[in-house]
């Protein structure tokens, strides 16, 4: 028999990698992990490792990944400043609820706790950020805790795990013992929630599906749109969760976001029974907790979510599922109703009501921004992905673009700028079949624009909308909410956008008026590579709603009161 072949700490962590099916990974390379790069590059052929210009945007196009594809995205970054710089895509990927590792070069272990260059306290740093944080100290525990790593991230309500890996240790040689690759497990509701959820269901007059959190496939929101439509149940998404549910149904019944409308506000508190299914029901998805009050709702409250720990951490219910969305929905698809649904009309009034939402508000300037939006839908198609940053810009599209199809849109629910750029370039390499649209502001195109570079390297044809008011936008709208006419610190002076992406490679435009943007979007599309189109918007323009003016007058005229 043939003694087992001795590998490098480096190797052993790349063939784990390929037995857990990992096929792209991104990284900003650093010397604490040559080991690791080394091996990479014998297994070009197998992991597409995608080089980029900041750690943030590395983490973040991993947190893209495993968003599009519900496996754990892979980031490798240095020490000390790169992992600084990645814990933002680490928080995206805890409160997105998003399968996620990040390896971590460390210092020598020779050199710990000496304050050596760059040295950090991995487990200090992320503790209460990952689900877990491990360091590997020895070379043949590495498929012992690489498989620990991919089990806990895809486990559960899914999230970020970070390790940790010595430099020598990446170096050293020896043999190590061999893994399978991992499993998902999920809890399933039993018979006796079904029974209960369906009692509660004959009980109600005004009940109410509301989907949004991570772990869902496109078999679970199938699912979810049989029962739906079996109960004839009204449906509502929560923040950047719109492609949980066809916004084209006739029981869609918009998004309980940022901004909502009131109509569908009004569904939520008028509600006598709320089927709430993968979301934590945070500040946005309840109108920072007013629409459902914690911790006992004036609702009926079933609460499912994957993670045991969150169900009666915030809110109690009248009943609580642990169960992941997907085997939630996957149990209530079988589900016959018998008896007489008294909620028809609420459920047909509430989709009307979304309806009446798509009517454009108008907006000031040159830029009519409800008619570019309507200009994106009309050129939509299946196969369209939007990537989202975030940013007062976005309640354009939180408002009027329609999504029919699951995983047709990522974004940050956490609310992180500088997401949309990296994110919509890991969509690109990631679904390369996928036509790819990026939304943007100004101020967060700035913290990871440099991305362009990547995608012009990778040669990744995505179009970038850069929303240009010159403004830290939301920032200056609480600004002028609380502090009315203090304005400090949220004005910019901005670089030509479309000068800057030529000068990486990539095709640049400008939008200065509505009818500019339409030929604009087409060449962007047709022009075969990276492509940027900045729109100038009028400052006053700050949300779908009201402008600058009025909230400036609407909180002077209160606090004069």
């Amino acid at each position: 028999m043939t003694a087992p072949k001795k590998l490098t700490g480096g190797q052993h962590v790349v063939r784990q990698l390929i037995r857990h099916g990992v096929t792209h990974a991104f990284c900003v390379p650093g010397e604490s992990y040559l080991g690791v790069l080394d091996a990479l590059y014998e297994a070009a052929d197998k992991i597409l490792l995608t080089t980029t210009r900041a750690e943030m945007g590395a983490c973040h196009m991993a947190e893209a990944y495993g968003k599009i594809t519900g496996r754990p995205g892979i980031c490798f970054v240095s020490r000390g400043p790169g992992a600084t710089h990645a814990m933002i895509g680490c928080h995206a990927a805890k409160q997105d609820s998003t399968p996620l590792i990040l390896f971590v070069g460390l210092v020598e272990r020779a050199a710990e706790g000496r304050e050596a260059v760059q040295e950090i306290d991995l487990r200090s740093m992320f503790s209460g950020m990952a689900k877990d944080v491990l360091i590997v100290e020895d070379p043949r525990r590495i498929p012992e805790l690489v498989s620990r790593a991919f089990h806990t991230a895809v486990a559960g309500r899914p999230g970020p795990v970070v390790i940790g890996l010595p430099e020598d240790l990446c170096d050293e040689t020896c043999t190590a013992g061999e893994v399978s690759p991992y499993q998902i497990v999920k809890a399933f509701p039993n018979p006796a929630h079904l029974r209960r959820l369906r009692e509660l269901l004959q009980k109600s007059y005004r009940p109410l599906l509301m989907l949004g959190g991570g772990g869902w496939s496109a078999e679970g929101v199938d699912n979810i749109r049989r029962f739906a439509e079996i109960y004839d149940l009204p449906v509502v998404t929560t923040f950047r969760c719109q492609d949980l549910f066809d916004n084209f149904h006739g029981n869609f019944a918009g998004q309980s976001s940022l901004g909502m409308d009131r109509r569908i506000a009004e569904l939520i508190a008028c509600s006598d029974l709320l089927i709430a299914v993968g979301t934590r029901l945070g500040e946005f998805s309840t109108e920072n907790y007013t629409l459902v009050q914690p911790p006992c709702p004036r609702q009926k409250l079933v609460h499912v979510h994957p993670d045991p720990e969150e169900l009666g951490r915030v809110y109690q219910g009248e009943l609580l599922i642990n169960a992941g969305p997907d085997e939630f929905a996957s149990a209530c698809a079988g589900l016959s109703y018998h008896g007489t649904m008294t909620w028809k009309k609420w459920t047909r009034q509430a989709h009307k009501n979304f309806e009446k939402t798509l009517m454009p508000d108008p907006t000031p300037g040159k830029v009519n921004l409800a008619r570019i939006m309507q200009e994106i839908q009309d050129r939509m198609t299946h196969n369209t992905l939007i990537a989202c940053d975030g940013g007062n810009f976005a309640t354009w599209l939180n408002r009027y673009i329609r999504f029919s199809r699951f995983r047709s849109f990522i974004g940050p629910t956490c609310g992180a700028m500088g997401y949309g750029v990296p994110a919509a370039i890991s969509a690109k390499i990631t679904l390369p079949e996928r036509d790819v649209l990026c939304f943007v502001g100004d101020g967060g195109f700035l913290m990871t624009g440099q991305e362009l570079a990547t995608a012009v390297q990778y040669n990744v044809a995505f179009t970038c909308l850069v929303f240009n008011n010159n403004l830290f936008g939301t920032i200056r709208m609480h600004q002028e909410c609380k502090h009315p006419g203090r304005v400090i610190a949220t004005s910019l002076m901005n670089p030509d956008f479309a000068a800057l992406a030529r000068s990486f490679g990539a095709f640049g435009a400008v939008v200065r008026e509505t009818a500019e943007f339409a030929p604009a979007l087409a060449e962007a599309r047709a022009c075969g590579r990276p492509a940027l189109i900045e729109i100038q918007t009028d400052p006053e323009a700050i949300t779908t709603r009201t402008t600058l003016t009025q909230i400036r007058e609407a909180a002077m005229a209160g606090r004069s009161k």
